[in-house]
């Protein structure tokens, strides 16, 4: 029963509504709160009856309530006013200087855009969806690539005992803001894929967030096996090879699809290693399209390539087995006229490791000449990771640099604090976001209407806990008695702190019960009443995580505690929304340094939530001891059961003697004055730097922009400065060992002030080499017990001087700010305009 003929029904608006279309077919109205009105003030119930999707509440709304609408004067003013604002939003020129000459292609195996769209798992799809967002609003040439999962991630309920249980529901593309993508002569886009064996077609979607396009795939389509119809069933679904196959979706699928709708492939970002494919796609296409062959076109590739890694646990790395490779990709490389060994050692650490298998998060590092952390703690985390990749150079010379994450902030903050900002900030806030002085305006709020606002949004918070915590308990089939008590849990005005992310066990969900006696007393205290809000999922193999829940469920569900904490299940964008605006304190227990960067304390201090946190990740560059409260002092345990003990006694006793006491610090008027100004405090410093308009700014100066140049120089005139850059570097691999550092001369046995320059010489035999093709350097620092250089930088040894013939003097100065213990070693690299990082080649010689 499953060979129907099919045919699509679309809403039939009257025609002065139908504007709400476009409105609806748009993400935009995700961050416009008078758009998302216009669709409350339709229908509220159906409405919140279809979570707030506009496009299925569209083709739900009786007849009789639309005629009713269409000759509403002031409902349609508002219709018409706010379809301006999209249409002006649309069609507005300005953007970051000469940005549109740049195109991005971006490539992410999530997008966590809307509680209408659940095709994200957490941090990685939240943030995509912000970056694309911000890239809309700085009015980017930018385009997404994503794969649209019919089953999305799984959904979450918990049984009777708090064990969690997993469920899928089926994604409706055609009741949702996605849109078939169709060519010329009208037929739906696909995408033909070689797999072993077999074709598999993928079609094309296309999401409009703002002025920005997601494309993505699916391999539903019935021309392919029922097999392959599920390939981009799930999120994270399947095994390791129905990730593999996804990869192969995402990365040769996804540039497939870029070409056939003739997107320009100029700058690629693959936001984590699942889009590592991408690079030979695109070097198989340049090599058919411009006669260049797999090293010319892998050059041009990883010159004009982004790539971002995000975390720190090993196990989100994935890595496949070499024979599964080989049975997706043998075939697939007869065009490179490369070895099998060549292609597999893209993707190793250990190239010559037969045995080693296909790192993704390896092969993005070799094939980018542009990679980030996402905080600079991370960063620095990330280059010990992958040091390896670099044996040559010392760890701070390691080529990851830091862009911190950040957030959309218009898609976070509560209606009630964005007509606090349209106020006090201006009507142009959003567009200022990323300056400082645009938020300094906060100081100027009266203080009874901010915490008017805060006092508004947990109420808000409570009633909807409320109205979860009802029908959890009525699906569980609860007694009346249970349901009812529901409707008395939390108190609107105590102290509230929320815990919200994923049930992985290194962010520790459990730290804050590791003493129950002793929060027992800080929560039982009837004079300075504390509550706690849990939300997050459990991977569903993640067995440890879900016990996480078991026993969190267990212990609140004693009957004193039923009414002062609250589980709400199946965590998404909308429960975090609730909770960002809503509770007073953000809980953050990660295990430093394995929180990469983490994103929800952001979205909370923008609403003007205080930040309780372990210094890892965004909060250990962002805590200035006046924005919130920090937990430990960046200490590093070997023992990791006595640093839960250390730092759960300091979760309590900082709650004991510093957040609970100046919470319910009040004056004649009632209003924690203290607490009202470490609120502002907060959102001023947190804001104007943690927000994707700054992020998305630094990767287009810093990467998206030097990419663009790079291809284009590269390109120009045939591919001549590509292919005389891979005949630069064939030569100097020839001629490199031929280097020596035959006298290095310093006066080391003098004491200098820290005023003074260290003169250098070096005498260096350069054999066919010429000096303007190496850099010699001076690699100095201070030396502080262990024999390693401390607060290191480098010197040029600039000037040259003909000693005989192919040997040559270079002399340069050390400039010591500091004082102390110096060393010094010299390092000579090759050298080429072209060239970005000093080690790429692999090429160094060491004094």
């Amino acid at each position: 029963m499953n060979n129907f003929m099919k045919f699509k029904v679309v809403p039939d608006l009257p025609e002065a509504l139908k504007p709400l279309l476009a409105i609806a077919g748009n993400l935009w109205l995700t961050w416009n709160p008078e758009a998302i009105k216009l669709f409350i003030t339709l229908d509220n119930d159906l409405w919140e009856k279809n979570q707030h999707n506009p496009i299925r509440m569209l083709g739900e709304v009786s007849q009789e309530k639309l005629d009713a609408w269409a000759v509403d004067e002031g409902f349609l003013s508002k219709v018409q006013q706010v379809h301006e604002q999209l249409e002006q939003y649309l069609h507005m020129l300005h953007s970051v200087n000469h940005s549109r000459e740049v195109s991005i292609a971006y490539f992410s195996a999530e997008y966590g855009l809307s509680d209408t769209l659940p095709i994200y798992s957490g941090g990685l799809g939240i943030l995509s969806g912000d970056h694309v967002k911000s890239a809309s609003d700085l009015n980017l040439n930018f385009c997404g690539v994503g794969l649209l999962y019919q089953l999305g991630f799984f959904q979450q309920y918990l049984n009777m005992d708090g064990w969690q249980q997993d469920f899928y529901q089926i994604n409706d593309f055609h009741n949702m803001q996605v849109q078939e993508v169709r060519s010329a002569d009208g037929q739906a886009l696909e995408v033909e894929l070689d797999f072993p064996g077999r074709k598999v077609a993928v079609k094309v979607w296309q999401i409009q967030v703002g002025r920005v396009s997601i494309y993505m795939l699916d391999s539903n389509l019935e021309k392919n096996s029922e097999f392959d119809r599920r390939l981009t069933a799930q999120l994270y679904g399947g095994n390791s090879e129905t990730r593999l196959q996804q990869e192969i979706i995402l990365g040769i699928g996804g540039v497939k699809m870029l070409q056939q709708l003739g997107i320009p492939l100029k700058v690629i970002h693959m936001n984590e290693g699942h889009s590592a494919f991408t690079p030979f796609e695109r070097a198989r296409i340049l090599m058919k399209s411009h006669g260049l062959n797999f090293q010319e076109a892998i050059e041009l590739v990883r010159k004009s390539s982004v790539f971002t890694t995000h975390t720190n646990v090993q196990a989100a790395h994935d890595v496949f087995n070499p024979d599964m490779m080989k049975n997706y990709f043998v075939n697939y490389i007869k065009d490179f006229n490369i070895s099998w060994n060549d292609f597999m050692a893209f993707g190793r650490v250990h190239p010559d490791n037969s045995q080693e298998s296909f790192s993704m998060t390896v092969a993005a590092v070799k094939n980018a000449a542009f990679i980030n952390g996402v905080s600079k703690l991370h960063a620095q985390v990330s280059r010990d990771i992958l040091k390896n990749l670099w044996p040559e150079a010392p760890l701070e010379h390691v080529s990851i640099q830091a862009i911190t994450n950040g957030i959309h902030i218009p898609s976070w903050i509560s209606f009630e604090m964005n007509d606090l900002f349209e106020r006090y900030l201006g009507n142009q806030w959003r567009e200022k976001q990323d300056y400082l002085d645009a938020w300094e305006k906060i100081q100027n709020i009266p203080d009874p209407e901010f915490w008017n606002v805060h006092e508004i949004r947990r109420r808000r918070l409570i009633a909807f806990v409320r109205q979860r915590l009802q029908k959890q308990l009525i699906a569980k089939g609860a007694s009346n008695l249970l349901v009812n008590e529901s409707q008395e849990a939390l108190n609107p005005v105590a102290l509230t702190i929320g815990f919200a992310r994923r049930f992985a066990t290194y962010k520790r969900a459990y730290l804050i019960f590791k003493d129950k006696e002793r929060l027992l007393k800080i929560l039982n205290n009837t004079e300075r009443p504390v509550q706690l809000v849990f939300a997050g999922k459990a991977h569903p193999q993640d067995q440890a995580g879900k016990e996480l829940i078991k026993n969190i469920i267990t212990f609140m569900s004693q009957e004193h505690l039923r009414k002062k904490i609250a589980f709400i299940e199946d965590y998404d964008i909308n429960i975090a929304r609730y909770l960002v605006s809503g509770v007073d304190i953000w809980l953050n227990t990660p295990l430093r340094p394995f929180e990469a960067c983490g994103t929800s304390g952001m979205k909370a201090a923008c609403n003007g939530v205080l930040n309780f946190s372990v210094l890892d990740g965004w909060w250990d560059e962002a805590y200035d001891f006046k924005n919130g409260w920090a937990i430990g002092s960046r200490e590093v345990y070997s023992d990791k059961q006595y640093q839960d003990e250390v730092e759960s006694k300091a979760i309590y006793s900082i709650l004991e003697k510093d957040i609970i006491p100046l919470f319910y610090e009040r004056g004649s008027d009632e209003l924690p004055r203290e607490w009202i100004r470490m609120m502002k405090h907060s959102l001023l410093t947190i804001a104007s730097r943690y927000n994707t308009n700054r992020m998305v700014k630094e990767y287009f100066y810093k990467f998206y922009k030097n990419a663009a140049e790079n291809y284009a120089k590269l390109s120009a005139d045939d591919f001549s400065a590509d292919r005389e850059l891979l005949k630069w570097k064939n030569w100097m691999r020839s001629e490199f060992p031929t280097l020596r550092i035959e006298k290095v001369q310093a006066d080391t046995a003098r004491t200098y002030k820290s005023s003074e320059n260290i003169p250098l010489q070096a005498e260096v035999f350069l054999g066919k080499i010429s000096p303007g093709d190496i850099r010699v350097e001076a690699y100095f620092g201070n030396i502080v017990g262990d024999d390693m250089l401390h607060n290191s930088a480098l010197a040029v040894l600039g000037d040259v001087a003909k000693i005989s013939d192919n040997r040559y003097r270079f002399s340069g100065a050390i400039s010591c700010k500091n004082t102390g213990n110096f060393g010094f070693k010299l390092r000579i690299t090759p050298f080429h305009p072209l060239m970005i990082d000093p080690y790429e080649m692999g090429l160094v010689l060491w004094s």
